[in-house]
């Protein structure tokens, strides 16, 4: 099976305005995700939807598809950007722009799920650990999934799911495995036209989580499973911490 992987970047963002075009480690965050893909995926290519991200990733050497600035999610942009390209693949994988330390690992993690031939879509979790603490857990901008005996998505919910019942909330961590879901996803094409014509599903609107859509459309949602904690940026804060691990990682002090 062939892959491509698309990382769709915007320049407005409320929170942090231009933020694929900040600079970690003397390298653009949208550089260092397209960085990371190559070499894993059989193609790569950014969506955008800004002239000045287009330019900065063509200037590294990369290769940049300009999108609607209408769309509502990454998945109708990297639908976009698919059908635009006009190549074939057998896998499409939806690559945040703003995770410049995603691992080959957990890529092909995503990829893997693709051996069973009922798997439409695929997404990665980590379970969370005791030492994450129970704020870690019940942080509503965490969303959490349960899963079956064969690593297929039941539900995602911002709330702590499953609910342990007859156990004091404190002592859920030590007793069962929760798992947090890292919002990287890969689809088969012909699937992944179909789910960016849905309309928007009661429980998606509800918890305000896309992937509810394509459950309650009846999708599989295989899951990967990685140890690897992502560091997603989302604010300059997080661009501050970037910055620190990129230097811990390094040997700085």
């Amino acid at each position: 099976m062939t892959s491509i992987g698309i990382i769709p970047a915007r320049y407005a963002s409320t929170r942090f305005p231009a933020k694929p075009l900040a600079m970690l480690g003397g390298q653009t965050v949208i550089e260092r995700v397209y960085h990371q893909v190559e070499g894993v995926v059989d193609s790569v290519a950014v969506a955008t939807d800004d002239e000045r991200i287009r330019q900065a990733v063509e200037a590294f050497g990369g290769r940049a598809v300009m999108t609607s600035v209408h769309h509502k999610s990454g998945t109708d942009r990297v639908y976009e950007a698919y059908e635009l390209l006009g190549e074939e693949h057998d896998i499409v994988v939806n690559i945040q722009g703003d995770e410049p330390f995603i691992q080959a690992s957990q890529i092909e993690a995503l990829l893997q799920c693709f051996d069973d031939e009922q798997t439409h879509i695929a997404t990665l979790v980590k379970p969370f650990a005791t030492a994450d603490g129970l704020a870690a857990l019940q942080n509503p901008n965490s969303p959490k999934v349960v899963i079956d005996d064969h690593r297929r998505a039941l539900y995602f919910s911002r709330s702590v799911i499953p609910f342990v019942r007859g156990l004091e909330p404190g002592q859920w961590l030590s007793t069962q495995t929760f798992y947090k879901h890292i919002g990287l996803y890969a689809y088969r094409p012909e699937v992944l036209r179909h789910i960016t014509s849905l309309p928007q599903s009661p429980l998606e609107m509800a918890e305000s989580l896309e992937q509810l859509r394509w459950l309650q459309a009846g999708y599989t949602i295989r899951v990967g499973v990685t140890q690897t904690e992502t560091i997603g940026i989302d604010t300059p804060d997080d661009l501050r911490r970037a910055e620190d691990f990129l230097r811990r990682q390094s040997g700085g002090a």
